[in-house]
């Protein structure tokens, strides 16, 4: 679709469903009330998600602006029952209380033409600067442990909280490419306070690594409370302690791969853990040698999110494959049964010979890339469209990150900047997610493993691009412009002003051309995924408009989630409601975890 209309689409759909987001320049100083422009989640059920951070001697409390908010919506603060503020908020949704105890109990009142509204929930007392998620630790096997992996968010309990959603990684847990037997996978729910809701246990016949197990986390079916979607297998166990499949059934062989035996889809109920629907698999694994090796390193490759693709429900996207044949699924759960929508396949007649094979990355996109209201999967250097035909490749080949946002506010939609593994491909490409047209490229000769896109610094209008085969930070254009960041991992808005920092390992950094700041060094944590070194989530999860990361504690006992002591001028809806965010939050997890990104711009323009 050419832009133009793109463009007049996409406009359309903001003044249907949301405010416009006003531009703001690199001086802008001033508070900023907006939604993001664009088709909307359908709601969830969100408090204020109050916070209290303590920075050692004072309290910043913050929370939620949400899209249902009148423009003109004010605030006011109170300790117990003790107004601190001396006038109503208009021009942000955060307050410093000056020389405050760290266990102040806070709550918020919105006020709407002049009248205050209810009280708002407690505050969550980050007392420490951080807020400590007790979890239990798994008990190990024999030569392993566990560890605490990735998490996703969701209400499970349908109370209007976030809930966590946390794998639970084995120590001898192996990439596709390595033999071995590994422990299991297990997934636990925990509320914010840190009550176990439930445990599955994904058993001995789903093999444990970053390329396996892609869980979702997401209401599918509109009922207010979230379901967890997941590869299943024979011997996997529910949260009430039911069996799927055959429980005395093991499919491993000698080196520990799962080559035979039955695949399943499952989605679980958020509040217990049970089994509400299973289906086969999506596709089955067939012929292992078909997905280009015969050992069974291919075959294993799968990733997840979760799309709109409708415009208006969420719907569940599994795939398998991306080195060579490349399978995606979408699936609709209704009435508690999983039906499958479409299922698109770089084998069958219809794209055979188009190039749609080879194509995918470690982790995938959604979004509404040709602004008709629905979305699309960006699948590495390939396309899906909502209907589940091919939209374009590049056929540049397979890559290691990916990112897709609005990149360049002076240019409606969204844009795309990936790397790629391949050295006789563009070591990095910024590209139309609209058609697939390449805008810019880098040299050939690199295999390019990581790459971010984001807009980090204020001296420069958009976003800016960098990769680890790159020696500069370029713009929208593909100048050079300057130093590359000192990390090429994932980014966080923590800071007061609208330019992204850059998250890496159990820091945050402020980006400046003659270095980078340091904000945060997270104690007593660690980072997930080897040298990929990510949070178990990062995401605007609490509070205001800036995002949380979550480490798992250095002995596995608590997820630790750190929330910024630091004041912002500005105000915006919280990211949850906008709709492409919201879905990066639930594929965060999948294989090489990437940073969640919003359908607008939010930066310097």
């Amino acid at each position: 679709m050419p832009r133009p209309l793109r463009a007049a689409l996409a406009a359309g759909l903001a003044v249907a469903t949301a405010a416009a987001l006003p531009s703001l320049s690199p001086d802008s100083g001033a508070a900023h009330a907006a939604t993001a422009p664009g088709p909307s989640v359908r709601a969830e059920n969100l408090d204020r998600g109050v916070v209290s951070v303590h920075d050692g001697a004072d309290n910043l409390v913050s929370w939620r602006l949400l899209s249902g908010d009148p423009a003109d919506v004010a605030f006011n603060v109170y300790r117990g029952t003790v107004k601190v503020n001396d006038a109503p908020i208009t021009g942000s949704t955060n307050f410093r209380h000056r020389d405050a105890p760290s266990h102040a109990d806070y709550r918020v009142k919105a006020v709407v033409g002049g009248q205050e509204q209810e009280f708002s929930g407690h505050a969550v007392q980050f007392r420490a600067g951080y807020l400590d998620v007790p979890i239990s630790k798994p008990a190990g096997g024999s030569g392993y442990t566990y560890a605490a992996n990735d998490a996703s968010v969701g209400d499970l309990d349908g109370d209007g909280d976030l809930d966590f959603v946390l794998k639970w990684d084995p120590t001898n847990s192996k990439d596709n490419s390595q033999a071995g037997v590994t422990g299991n996978t297990i997934l636990d729910g925990y509320t914010l306070e840190g009550t176990r809701l439930w445990r599955i246990d994904l058993g001995r016949n789903i093999r444990s690594g970053a390329h396996y197990t892609q869980f979702q986390v997401y209401d599918y079916d509109g009922d207010g409370r979230a379901e967890i979607a997941v590869k299943t297998a024979d011997g996997t166990r529910d949260g009430l302690g039911a069996v799927i499949g055959n429980a005395s059934a093991d499919h491993r062989n000698s080196e520990g791969r799962i080559l035979t035996g039955p695949e399943f889809l499952t989605v679980f109920r958020g509040s217990d853990g049970a089994a509400l629907s299973t289906v086969d698999y999506v596709p089955g694994r067939g012929t292992v040698s078909a997905w280009g090796d015969n050992y069974g390193n291919r075959v294993d490759r799968f990733l997840a999110g979760t799309a709109y693709l409708d415009g208006s429900t969420p719907s569940l996207v599994m795939a398998r494959g991306y080195y060579t044949r490349t399978v995606i699924a979408a699936w609709d759960f209704k009435g508690g049964k999983l039906t499958r929508r479409w299922t698109f396949d770089t084998n069958s007649s219809t794209n055979t010979g188009k190039g749609y094979d080879g194509q995918g990355s470690h982790s995938l996109s959604v979004g509404d890339v040709d602004g008709d209201g629905r979305d699309e999967i960006v699948y590495g250097a390939m396309a899906v469209d909502d209907n589940g035909h091919g939209l374009w490749t590049t056929r540049t080949g397979h890559g290691d990150a990916q990112h897709l946002a609005d990149l360049d506010p002076s240019d409606p939609g969204l844009e795309y900047f990936k790397v790629s593994e391949s050295a006789s491909q563009p070591s990095s490409l910024y590209i139309d997610p609209s058609n697939g047209a390449v805008r810019w490229k880098t040299g050939t000769g690199s295999d390019n493993g990581r790459g971010v896109a984001g807009d980090i610094w204020a001296g420069n209008p958009g976003a800016e691009m960098w990769s680890a085969a790159d020696t500069s930070v370029r713009d929208r254009t593909g100048a050079t412009r300057g130093r590359e960041p000192s990390s090429v991992n994932f980014l966080a808005w923590w800071d007061g002003d609208t330019t992204r920092e850059l998250l890496d390992g159990t820091r945050i950094d402020k980006y400046g051309t003659g270095g980078d700041t340091r904000l945060l060094t997270a104690s007593g944590v660690h980072s997930n995924n080897g040298t990929k070194a990510t949070p178990s989530l990062s995401g605007d999860i609490l509070g205001d408009w800036r995002e949380e990361v979550v480490w798992p504690t250095a002995d596995d006992t608590a997820l630790r989630v750190y929330s910024t002591p630091i004041e912002t001028a500005h105000r915006f809806t919280t990211l949850l409601q906008d709709r492409m965010y919201r879905t990066g939050i639930a594929w965060q997890n999948t294989a090489y975890n990437q940073p969640p990104h919003p359908s607008f711009h939010l930066g310097q323009s």
